[in-house]
């Protein structure tokens, strides 16, 4: 990355420390010297069979988890207590994707952890292998075609393709260029009822101090069209319920990216005597889980309006004022409703004038502590505790409706846990069908991955807008 571009990218992503091996800054590649570049320092990294291909790896050292449709052989892969995901690649786009990913973590993007490169595998007749990408799995989160292998609500297409579309307008707002938009390139993890959207592969990205309306027109118009192929597949497979519009689920990612994008960008205009609705503004911003830290305001040249756009805006408002009051680190809207909570908790207590900070701990230890320690252990890797407890207390309402009285929340969660826990198993033969279909995708050709430049796609001519 050129010192132009990095002199105008966010300082937190400069300060990423690079892995790509140049003999400017490291010194010649040595091709048969086994190197690890790693940000984690787990010593059981070096204990791993790198002498083989990855798809030859012991079931012995591999967690049985759904993988998504991937171009390359992918595995997760027990390290000590950790579970890695583990991607061969060539040793350019590894190092690359690498260090893309470490840009977007140190931008507090929600994307997979990336934990190693290695390189310089050989297998012990000499032959060269590619190097593998290691990330850290993320726990509770599933590939889109696990998520339709189970009993979901009619609406998941939609609640997927919403979540898909925050994760969009949060990386172009950085300058993220994604390059290969679809839900094969991104997990998915329960927030309360809808889903939060991470990104998973990094390989066609680059990050850009600012995206020009041509470069995000370009991944909108990509998104949709593999969305649209991606549920019609899932539809050829009877996954898919039969009342989703595959070609209205596309364009609805369209209108949301939209709206969502015109709701932080928009440059808002205001009489003097209306500087109240500024206090809207951001209070709508809020409302869609994004933090204002900062607003540009200047008066338009006719004197007579004020002129406001957000200059700063971050996502996660609930989540971080949760993770202040109680040390939960959840997802945005699991902590809207934790706080709902909260406050219906300090409300029957008759605790309103109290320190919000002292009551968080109370409810904690009398409420939600207890709670989350009934998730059976054989769930404990199925389900976050933030998601279980959102869960009863939705199932809880409805078993009050129904009996017309209040239920013990005892009662509720032996409710949930028999009737509703189950569905989040995936049997053995699904898995199976998933990481079967998963592994046909997969296309060792180096050429079909190289590293991707847009000035070498014809396509890529609407950047110029």
């Amino acid at each position: 990355m050129d010192n132009q571009k990095l002199s105008r990218m966010d300082p937190r992503a400069v300060k990423a420390t690079s892995v790509i091996s140049t003999d400017e800054t490291n010194g010649p590649h040595v091709a048969h010297a086994l190197r690890i570049t790693a940000a984690s320092s787990n010593p059981k990294m070096f204990t791993l069979p790198w002498e083989k291909p990855l798809s030859q790896w012991p079931k012995d050292y591999l967690a049985n988890l759904p993988r998504g449709i991937s171009r390359h052989v992918v595995r997760f892969v027990h390290v000590g207590d950790d579970v890695y995901a583990m991607k061969e690649i060539t040793r350019t786009v590894a190092e690359r994707e690498y260090e893309l990913l470490r840009r977007l973590q140190k931008l507090e993007l929600p994307t997979v952890t990336p934990i190693a490169v290695v390189t310089g595998r050989h297998t012990p007749e000499d032959q060269e292998l590619e190097a593998i990408l290691v990330t850290r799995h993320l726990k509770f989160s599933l590939p889109y075609r696990a998520l339709f292998a189970r009993n979901l609500r009619a609406d998941t297409a939609e609640r997927l393709i919403d979540a898909l579309a925050v994760l969009m307008v949060r990386l172009h707002l950085v300058g993220f260029y994604w390059g290969d938009v679809s839900l094969s390139n991104v997990l998915f993890l329960r927030d309360a009822d809808s889903f939060a959207a991470f990104l998973v592969d990094a390989e066609t990205g680059d990050l850009h101090p600012n995206l020009t309306d041509g470069q995000r027109e370009y991944d909108i118009d990509l998104a949709r069209t593999n969305i649209i192929g991606e549920l019609m597949d899932l539809n050829s497979g009877n996954l898919l319920p039969a009342d989703v519009d595959e070609v209205a689920v596309g364009d609805r990612l369209v209108e949301r990216y939209r709206s969502l994008w015109g709701a932080l960008t928009d440059v808002d205009s205001f009489n003097p005597n209306e500087m109240w609705k500024i206090e809207q503004r951001v209070n709508k911003l809020n409302d869609l889980g994004f933090d204002v830290d900062e607003l540009e305001m200047k008066t338009a040249t006719d004197g007579n309006r004020v002129l406001v756009r957000p200059r700063v805006v971050d996502a996660g408002y609930a989540s971080r004022k949760l993770l202040r009051l109680t040390g939960l680190d959840v997802q945005e809207n699991q902590a809207r409703r934790l706080l709902n909570d909260l406050d219906a908790y300090r409300a029957s207590t008759w605790r309103q004038g109290e320190d919000i900070e002292i009551v968080a701990t109370d409810w904690m230890r009398e409420v939600f502590e207890p709670t989350v320690r009934m998730i059976p252990p054989e769930y404990r890797s199925q389900i976050e505790p933030a998601q279980f407890f959102h869960e009863i207390l939705t199932d809880r309402w409805y078993l009050a409706e129904k009996a017309g009285h209040d239920i013990p929340m005892g009662d509720a969660v032996e409710s949930y846990i028999e009737n509703v826990l189950p569905k989040y198993r995936l049997d053995e033969a699904a898995m199976k069908d998933i990481n079967d279909e998963a592994e046909s995708g997969v296309i060792d050709d180096e050429e079909s991955y190289g590293e991707y430049n847009p000035e070498d796609d014809p396509d890529a001519a609407v950047w110029a807008s």
